[in-house]
């Protein structure tokens, strides 16, 4: 993210697809119609009315907290008793006059107490360590998902066979697959379905552009070094993981350390250098590895440095984020749209962050996919006129009045936020709307999905309001979109350090008079002066400020010259009176110039995708219920195959079939998968679900087939003729498999199934 420091056919299927896919795990109410048949606001009430009932994810957060609270203060005093008792014993056994049924009796009720203090650091570990999934931790949990994602070759460490390089992952095929349908999904909802314009630029960028951006000065993370190996770590980091340590390992931390804690997680962000420092001298921090002492906090510039050319003269970076090439295409990109606002450019391409000690697997990675939109919009008007598609949508929301007085997320709708002003404006709500959205239909758990906003500290001094889509997973809540109205800030410096003026105009209906600032430079006088430097100087001249435009006007009236910075020269130059004009004059205006302000949505795919396969992954006994059984329950929208064609058993007429079945369906575009293997079908079918495959054929005769859907594992019998259809129909979204199972027979497997 960042600054960190045949539509209607797909969106049929998007709205229902998450609900139908997981029948294994949810009741038959999951089948609903078509979102698409149905107004938006009639789903955002059906939602709320069944949502009414159960528990908000707020309630059990403070029901946790709360629990967490109880049983560290209960877990004190019984902690506190056990101490007492146990000096009881002491004194007992060094008494000449107790009894030894004294002592046995003392001694039986310390055990009693003991037992007593470990049920209770048995719950409290429960509690901190949960992760929501049955009985397994947040990290085995973790585990359990990685270990099957890297078996499946979803994605594997980068030049393994030689170590491997952190922060550096290679997308398998599944990967790559789930990968592409993710964008191509991006690219449907966002870019075709709100006429976005796409472009696509380089990775390697003039150093020019990114001192405008401010990422050469201001791209940082704070880094302490081991004093004695010179290894380097992150300073926020080490502090969190002290931290998090603390509170999930250490069961005997009062109530108000545990406070103390939490609060340094929630404020690590805006602590100082200095501030950082502090901490790690207070809680004793030393190297993880090596436990020596650390350096001092200083700052490390996040940029892959490089040069452009053979001589070494021209600096670059690897970008770190693609938005900049956006921004400077802005002129280009507004003639073309017939120089008419709002219009938004997106671009999908790799970002590079030299991250300092990359972790955690595809969430913190040094390249990246970043899917960028920058919304160009009148600063005086931030309306939208589709914002009512979404103003009736109601999830969690975290307002910064709420995170500053301690409270957690609340469900709120979107439209009473954003007319409330606790959302700025209709443009920035109804992308607010439309991530989560996107989200959703990925198959994100709605639940765990948050949209916070940033406090006062957090935001750039001119950005108008921003908001992150954050996604809780086994790491804890992750950050994967942001959503800011960025004001003008970006074309401004652009406009500044390039001399080139990107800038939109609103023509008026009737001329209007107005006092403007007129700049005139002699470009006789600046050729003969500045010779080929002149165009440099014209432009830097002719994007001044009022305010540098008067200051420059004052100095020549009284000096007759004055220095003046020329960003394109990266010096100053000397101007006389006679070079450039400069007077307040009155004139009428046929229309107004302003430079846009600008909403940007930017996705982190990599973060998204991991996150959906935490949210996507459960695990059922086998058929024997001697092991566990993994199973991504992804929807076919990003399913890595579509359909899987099994023959039961191995011989030749059946595994002809399957493979006239595999071939009908790819050239109905769907991708599928035949194996041919001679397993037993139950195996076969565990090996299809762990991919998160959605649907299998079975053959098990020449002229019928049995189609199963993972999650339920129902299965329904259809023609061989008809079977590549009703895959099609379900993959696209045209059909539920409600839908089939209503129109073709059930079939009862009598096999060996899974």
């Amino acid at each position: 993210m960042r600054r960190f420091h045949g539509a209607s056919t797909i969106r049929r299927w998007r709205c229902v697809g998450a609900a139908v896919m997981r029948t294994g795990r949810r009741s038959s109410s999951s089948f609903l119609a078509p979102r698409g048949l149905q107004s938006s606001a009639a789903v955002a009430a059906k939602e709320r009315e069944s949502a009414a009932s159960l528990p908000s994810r707020r309630e059990k957060a403070w029901l946790a907290m709360a629990a967490e609270q109880s049983l560290r203060e209960s877990l004190a005093e019984k902690q506190a008793a056990v101490d007492r008792q146990g000096e009881a014993v002491r004194e007992l056994k060094s008494r000449s006059g107790a009894s030894t049924a004294e002592i046995e009796a003392a001694v039986e009720a310390l055990k009693a107490l003991k037992v007593e203090h470990g049920a209770l650091a048995k719950q409290l570990q429960a509690v901190v360590g949960s992760s929501g999934n049955g009985a397994l931790s947040k990290e085995e949990f973790r585990q359990t998902v990685v270990n099957t994602l890297e078996r499946r070759l979803f994605y594997t460490p980068s030049f393994k066979i030689y170590g491997g390089v952190a922060g550096l992952y290679d997308y398998g095929p599944n990967g790559c697959a789930i990968k592409t349908n993710v964008l191509s999904f991006w690219r449907q909802h966002f870019v075709l379905e709100e006429n976005m314009l796409e472009v696509d630029c380089p990775c390697v960028t003039p150093e020019i552009v990114l001192q405008a951006s401010g990422h050469v000065d201001k791209f940082t993370d704070l880094m302490v070094k081991d004093e004695k190996t010179g290894t380097c770590h992150r300073a926020d980091h080490l502090i969190k993981d002290f931290c998090k340590e603390k509170l999930e390992k250490d069961l005997t931390l009062t109530t108000e350390k545990a406070a103390e804690l939490k609060h340094v997680i929630a404020v690590l962000d805006d602590l100082s250098a200095e501030e950082l420092g502090a901490k790690i001298k207070e809680y004793g921090i030393t190297a993880p590895d090596t436990k020596n002492p650390l350096s001092d906090p200083y700052p490390f510039n996040l940029m892959f440095d490089t040069s452009i050319g053979p001589t070494g003269l021209l600096r670059g970076f690897m970008r770190p984020e693609t938005a900049q090439g956006i921004f400077v295409n802005f002129r280009d990109l507004y003639y073309y749209n017939g120089n008419k606002l709002p219009f938004a450019a997106a671009q999908i391409g790799q970002a590079f962050r030299n991250e300092i000690s990359p972790r955690q697997g595809l969430l913190r990675v040094r390249e990246f996919t970043l899917a960028e939109i920058e919304h160009f919009v009148d600063p005086e008007d931030k309306s939208h006129p589709k914002f009512s598609e979404v103003a009736e949508l109601e999830f969690l929301m975290f307002p910064k009045e709420d995170q500053l007085a301690g409270h957690s997320a609340k469900k709120m709708v979107l439209g009473k936020a954003v007319s409330q002003g606790t959302v700025n404006n209709e443009t920035l709500g109804y992308f607010i709307g439309r991530v989560f959205l996107f989200l959703t239909e990925l198959g994100i758990d709605k639940e765990r999905l948050r949209f916070r906003q940033h406090l006062p500290n957090e935001m750039a001094h001119y950005a108008a309001d921003c908001w992150d889509a954050e996604i809780e997973c086994s790491f804890g809540w992750i950050e994967c979109v942001g959503i800011a109205d960025r004001s003008a800030y970006d074309l401004r410096a652009h406009t500044e350090k390039s001399g080139i003026q990107l800038v939109a105009h609103e023509k008026f209906a009737e001329p209007r008079e107005v006092e403007k600032l007129v700049i005139a430079p002699s470009k006789k006088e600046l050729g003969l002066a500045f010779k080929g430097n002149q165009k440099m100087v014209v432009q830097a001249l002719e994007a001044m400020k009022e305010s540098e435009a008067l200051e420059l006007k004052a100095a020549l009236e009284s000096k007759g010259e004055a220095e003046f910075l020329v960003c394109t020269l990266g010096k100053s130059v000397t101007i006389t009176k006679n070079m450039v004009s400069i007077n307040v004059e009155k004139k009428k205006e046929h229309q107004r110039e302003f430079t846009p302000s600008v909403i940007e949505p930017s996705f982190g795919i990599g973060r998204i995708i991991y996150c959906l396969y935490e949210h996507s992954f459960y695990t059922r006994p086998s058929k024997a219920e001697n092991e566990q059984l993994n199973v991504f329950s992804f929807s076919p929208l990003v399913a890595p195959k579509k359909c899987t064609v099994l023959p039961l058993v191995k011989n030749e007429v059946f595994d002809g079939v399957a493979k006239s079945i595999s071939r009908s369906l790819t050239k109905a575009g769907i991708s599928n998968i035949i194996d041919i293997t001679g397993t037993s079908i139950g195996k076969r079918y565990a090996r299809t679900d762990e991919i998160g495959v959605p649907f299998a054929v079975t053959v098990d005769s020449t002229t019928s087939v049995t189609v199963r859907e993972r999650d339920s594992r129902h299965q329904i019998r259809v023609n061989v003729d008809e079977v590549a259809a009703v895959v099609k129909d379900l993959a696209d979204g045209l059909a539920t498999w409600a839908d089939v199972m209503w129109k073709y027979p059930a079939h009862t497997a009598t096999s060996a199934d899974d």
